[in-house]
Order: C-alpha cells, then structure tokens, then sequence
C-alpha cells in the first residue's frame, strides 16, 4: 500500500470549488452525513476538509494491519436467530462463488447513501438496490416495489434531533425498522461527540425508540473508517457506557463506513477523534481513497475486534464507502468502477466460520451501502445526476451488476 507519495498541487480553481462548496454547505444548516446531509441538527461548528486542497510534505509509511485470516470453504448451514434481521429469504449469491445460505437476497444487501435525502427523484427501480439510507420522514416512496430504507437519529456534541416525539412517532409508525443512531461521532464535523457525549446520547435515543418499537432494531453510528485510533474511540464509548449506566451498552446492529481517509489533526481527512489526545493515526494518502485491500482489511478488522469483545453474534452492516476524491485526483471512472464493482464482490461473499455471522452463512458483512445516489460536493460516486436526475455511466455499472443477482 502507497502511503509516502507527494501529492500534485491542484488548479487554483478547482481548490476554490471546493472550498466554497464546503462553506456553502456549512451555511446551508444541515447535518453532514460524509456527504448525507439531513436537516436534524445544529449547523457545524469547523469548516469541512475531507478532501486535500493544496499539495502537502511527504509523511511517514501509515501502519499496516495484520493480514486477514484464510475464509473457510464451506461453513456450516446457519440457524437463524429471530428478532435480529428477517428470517432467510434465499439462498444464491452470484454465480462465480458457491452458494451459501442466508439471511438476504444478493440483492436485498446492495443499498446505497441518498445524501440529500431526495431518495423519489431518481430510478430506483432501474439501479436495482435493495436498500437504502435514510427513509424520508413522509414514507418510503419504493416500498411498493420491495425496496427498504433505514432511518437515522442526528446526534451532535451529544444532543439528539429530531424531537423525541418526532422519534417515538416514526418509530410507532414503522415498527421493527432499522435506525442508525447518529452518524461518524468519531469526525469533528459530523456528530462530533466524546466517547462520553456519544454513551448517553445513543442511550437517550435507544430508549426512546425501544418505548415506542421494542422490534426496532437500533445500530451504532458507524464511525468513519475502522483504524486503531477509531477502535480505541468505540472502545472508550463501551466503557462510558458501562460506566454510566452498570450495563454493556445493548447495540442490535453494529454498523461501520469503510472511509481511507487521513488521521491527523489540522489535517484533510477525518482529523482525530473527539476526547482523543493523539495527533496523528493513519496517514494515508490521496492514492489510497479507492484501495480495495485497504476496505477489505477494515472489515476483517472489525469482525476480529468483534469477537475479542464478545460481539461476535451480532450483525455488521457498512452504511457508507466510496471514492471521496475528485477525478483530476487520479480516479477516473474505470478506476471508480473497478473498487465499487470489487468491493460489492467482497463484500457480498466473505466469510469466515470463526469471525462471521453465523444465522448469515457465517458472512462477515450483512447489508452495504455504497456513496452515494447523487451529492452536489463529494460527486465522484454519483449514480445519478443531482440536477438532472439522469443516471451516470457509474450508475449504470451499478445497475449492471444488481441485474446479474438473483432478487
């Protein structure tokens, strides 16, 4: 993996475009979601940088993490555990890997990001996802055709929106859905909380809706990518909990974004975590936003993480992964095309006997949305044309690969 390159200055225009849509958004009073933007909490308080504006110093080689364990050939046929995700509803996956019983249609686990949350605009029905994030407040308009969503909670600095009665009313309304309680606490600039702020924020918020829905099935707000330093972070998020409360924190669906961005502070990337003393993490570099070896060894990472702490029983989704960089960084559409299409593959198929979700086949990853539908700042991942709502030469890869799956 590349981590020590020096990166090319970029035009001055492009790194004014850029910018000015960071403060244009950061004035819109919208909660960015990694690029989903919601209108649930209070404007943020830093100027966005995810992506670099100007040329910086070489850094030293970022820290490897170990290799991912060999998968087993044939786990054993899964049981399923009622209350947590739907019974099986098939048992295929693409015709180039062995079938494996499970929860979900090959189909039913492709989902994808709306960062605008304007999900009705665009041909949903043509791109052929099973799912995706979040549900408008007036309904899911795909539901028709058999496609979900999931609901989000905003979290900022530890205060929850909406209003609880908005929550509990949603949540009465469409009982046993998911909900995503906040959304990277770990990143300054989006529910930018402590491992503190975050504890009694997400057991405000999951009381709250298990009062209402005791089917709901609440999930953690994925932290940006899965790294030591945001390991550490959910670390000390369990023990404010447990702390705070005498409990293990109860989470039904764990959840994760598979970011490869840089951890420094003062930096472009995702900064460091809220509460944290570090100054650096992971530097990785521009080159590496669309490493699928990277988003693979995140995911084995995690599931190991899981395990070592008594998690291992539980579900793993990834609400959010994509290419952030803009093409003149070096991502043109083929590059784009082969990590999403290679990460689907992965993501779709890996399992492990001793790390997986057993009531799943044993798969190390239950449902993945990729970034995003369309976004008017981060635009690299569109599948659609924000403006005029035309499909895009990615979306039609997108659309491409769903039809080649069984329903």
């Amino acid at each position: 993996m590349r981590r020590t390159s020096a990166r090319r200055p970029l035009p001055a225009a492009i790194a004014w475009l850029l910018i000015g849509a960071g403060l244009l958004l950061l004035g819109s009073g919208v909660l960015r979601l990694t690029g989903i933007t919601h209108p649930v909490g209070p404007t943020p308080t830093r100027q966005e940088r995810l992506v670099p504006t100007v040329a910086a110093s070489p850094t030293a080689p970022a820290t490897p993490f170990p290799p991912p364990p060999s998968p087993t050939a044939t786990p054993p046929p899964p049981t399923a555990t009622p209350g947590v995700f739907p019974p099986p509803t098939a048992t295929s996956i693409p015709p180039t890997d062995p079938p494996r019983p499970g929860l979900f249609a090959p189909r039913q686990r492709l989902g994808v990001a709306v960062p605008l949350f304007d999900i009705a605009r665009y041909d949903m029905e043509t791109l052929g996802a099973g799912w995706y994030l979040g549900c408008p407040d007036e309904g899911n308009p795909w539901q028709s055709i058999g496609i979900e969503c999931a609901h989000f909670v905003g979290i900022s600095e530890g205060a929850i929106n909406p209003d609880p009665r908005h929550i509990q009313a949603t949540a009465r309304r469409m009982p046993g859905a998911l909900w995503l309680i906040g959304n990277e606490p770990d990143v300054i600039w989006q529910s930018n909380s402590t491992p503190r702020e975050y504890a009694q924020a997400y057991h405000r918020a999951y009381t709250l809706l298990k009062e209402a829905d005791p089917t709901a099935q609440v999930a953690i707000g994925g932290i940006s990518q899965v790294t030591p330093l945001r390991l550490r972070y959910l670390d000390a998020v369990l023990d404010a909990y447990r702390q705070t409360y005498g409990r293990p924190m109860p989470v039904d669906v764990w959840n994760i974004h598979l970011a490869i961005l840089r951890e420094e502070r003062g930096s472009w990337g995702v900064d460091i975590p809220p509460g944290l003393p570090d100054e650096t993490g992971i530097l990785y570099e521009i080159e590496d936003n669309a490493d699928l070896g990277i988003l693979k060894e995140q995911v084995w990472t995690f599931r190991r993480w899981m395990k070592e702490r008594g998690l291992g029983g539980k579900p793993l989704i990834v609400t959010e992964f994509g290419v952030l960089m803009p093409p003149e960084y070096g991502f043109p559409f083929e590059t784009v095309r082969d990590f999403m299409l290679g990460a689907f593959d992965f993501l779709l198929t890996a399992a492990d006997g001793d790390l997986g979700y057993a009531p799943d086949g044993d798969r190390l990853v239950q449902r993945f949305a990729w970034f995003s539908v369309a976004d008017r700042t981060y635009t690299t991942g569109n599948l659609f044309d924000p403006e005029t709502t035309r499909i895009t030469p990615l979306g039609r890869a997108f659309a491409a690969y769903a039809a080649a799956l069984t329903p």
